[in-house]
């Protein structure tokens, strides 16, 4: 068993008393998903000294809702968008080095049914392989019928004349952002959840800080920086208007396109194996993925154009609708309605063209953007979570560069281990099969220690997790535990809501804090509303 130091502690109290306390840091971050904690722990990596603040739990948002893959975007590749694939594929190498308790390769089928389809995706997937060069994960492979059906054996059979085999990558986003937001407080940066960004300060035209405020009592914190940065996703065009206001700029562009994704959940037997299944091309154009995950099977994504930014978005009947008919195409057994066991929605922030006028999301590209307004505020948003890392960078550097904060070295973040990742046997196994405790990488012996290691609240989740939550994860009311902590509101959304009560007593045991499980138990009914 590898052997772990003592992780930090998250008591609330003690994290919001440094908030309280004056001080003025170097970088201010709004904004707790993939970009804000990557920027968190890329600055305090270089030695900055940190404030992050999110106005939910981390990653509530975009971040725990991808398809969770960690790839370089063949789909970018046939749009001749060369210059992000090579990103994201260097970006998925870094990723899989740095987090192998969180991330793995996975292996993808695409299902041949017409012979031109074999040349037509096998020569694009062998460029891919070509691009990514000695970070490649496998080889393309071409296989026969049979052998696709023994690595598929849910796909259709009748008219299938064989596949094209090749290789991505695969992870735990809410997970992986907890390591971000814990690896980057072991470097003195200081994260709050729950803690919503009001407010700019300004010493004169020049932005200087931040007022934020605790959505659990109310009080009002402000927060005194040199720089800064607004990486609130989707949610980012709310505080540059705040900013335009303040500077006389009402008319503030809007930065965003959102675009809502849907995922549906089956059970694990609808597509066999710990294969992933890929259609490049659906009846409309959009991409359908089938892929092992944590025991059951995403089915999935929409790419639908949304105007409203809800926390916790529904999804549409035509979305469910065309998930559901398109695996019917090319599963054996074809889910029903009834199958489902959770569906879930994300809005992805699509950096929009200036003056686009067009509803249309899926021709958006999926790089990100880095600007920064006439008072200094920076802003960041679009990219996707494998190219989390190399966004941060982006923006740490643009800071400098405007000399918002001191320069410091780059490249800091290439090699540096996520917090679980020291000692762990990445063979030990696959992120494709039901959760446990190799998700806790390194760390197992603490969480193996602690009251209620024996004690299994379901298969995947035990008392001892839900401690570990509490104590050093920043978790506080159910749904941190649930959704994101554990994944069990993503899998199987019947189970978590009848486990919101006894999650809820081990939480208020360890916080004193209310962990709102009538709230969570409302909000597991919705991810069956379909």
């Amino acid at each position: 068993m590898p052997t772990a130091t003592k992780p930090l502690p998250t008591r609330r109290e003690e994290l919001v008393g440094r908030l309280a306390v004056d001080y003025q840091y170097d970088v201010a971050i709004v904004g707790g998903g993939a970009t804000g904690l990557g920027v968190a722990l890329d600055a305090a990596a270089r030695g900055l000294s940190v404030a992050l603040v999110e106005s939910h739990d981390f990653a509530k948002g975009t971040s725990s809702r991808a398809t969770k893959l960690v790839h370089g975007g063949v789909r970018y590749l046939a749009q001749g968008n060369v210059g992000l694939v090579r990103e994201a594929l260097r970006e998925r190498s870094i990723l899989l080095e740095n987090a192998p308790h969180l991330a793995q390769s996975l292996a993808f089928v695409v299902p041949t049914y017409k012979w031109w389809e074999f040349p037509f995706y096998g020569i694009g997937l062998g460029l891919y392989d070509l691009m990514a060069g000695h970070r490649g994960l496998g080889k393309t492979r071409i296989l026969g019928a049979r052998q696709t059906l023994s690595l598929l054996p849910g796909s259709k059979s009748e008219h299938l004349l064989g596949g094209i085999k090749y290789w991505d990558g695969q992870f735990n986003d809410a997970r992986l952002a907890l390591a971000l937001a814990r690896s980057a407080a072991l470097r003195g940066a200081l994260l709050v959840n729950y803690m919503k960004a009001t407010d700019l300060i300004y010493e004169g035209v020049q932005v200087s800080g931040l007022v934020c405020q605790d959505t659990m009592t109310g009080a009002k914190y402000p927060i005194r920086s040199r720089c800064v940065v607004n990486a609130a996703g989707v949610w980012v065009d709310e505080l540059r208007q705040k900013d335009g206001v303040a500077g006389g700029r009402p008319a503030v562009k809007p930065m965003v396109a959102p675009s809502q994704g849907v995922h549906i959940v089956v059970d694990r037997e609808f597509l066999g194996g710990d294969t992933a299944l890929m259609v490049p091309k659906t009846a409309d154009g959009r991409v359908l993925f089938a892929v092992p995950w944590l025991g059951k099977v995403i089915l999935g994504t929409t790419d639908t154009p949304r105007h409203d930014l809800a926390r916790e978005p529904l999804p549409f009947k035509e979305e469910i609708d065309f998930i559901l008919s398109e695996s019917a195409r090319y599963l054996s057994r074809a889910p029903l309605r009834s199958d489902i066991r959770s569906v879930w929605v994300g809005l992805r922030p699509l950096a929009k063209p200036p003056d686009d006028e067009g509803d249309s999301t899926k021709g958006l590209s999926r790089e990100h953007t880095v600007s920064v307004s006439r008072s200094g505020l920076v802003t960041v948003t679009g990219g996707k979570w494998t190219t989390y890392r190399a966004m941060a960078e982006d923006v740490l550097d643009t800071c400098m560069r405007r000399s918002l904060v001191e320069s410091r070295p780059g490249g800091v973040t290439a090699e540096l281990k996520l917090v679980g990742a020291l000692a762990f046997a990445t063979k030990a196994s696959s992120i494709c099969q039901p959760p446990g405790v190799h998700s806790y990488g390194d760390e197992q012996s603490v969480l193996l220690d602690l009251p209620g290691t024996d004690r299994l609240l379901c298969v995947g989740l035990s008392e001892a997790m839900v401690r570990f939550a509490a104590r050093y994860e920043y978790a506080i009311k159910v749904e941190d535990v649930l959704a994101r902590r554990s994944r069990l509101l993503f899998l199987d959304a019947r189970l978590a809501g009848a486990l919101a009560d006894s999650v809820g007593d081990i939480l208020q045991q360890e916080t004193g804090l209310d962990p709102e499980i009538a709230t969570f138990s409302r909000l597991a009914e919705q991810y069956l509303q379909i």
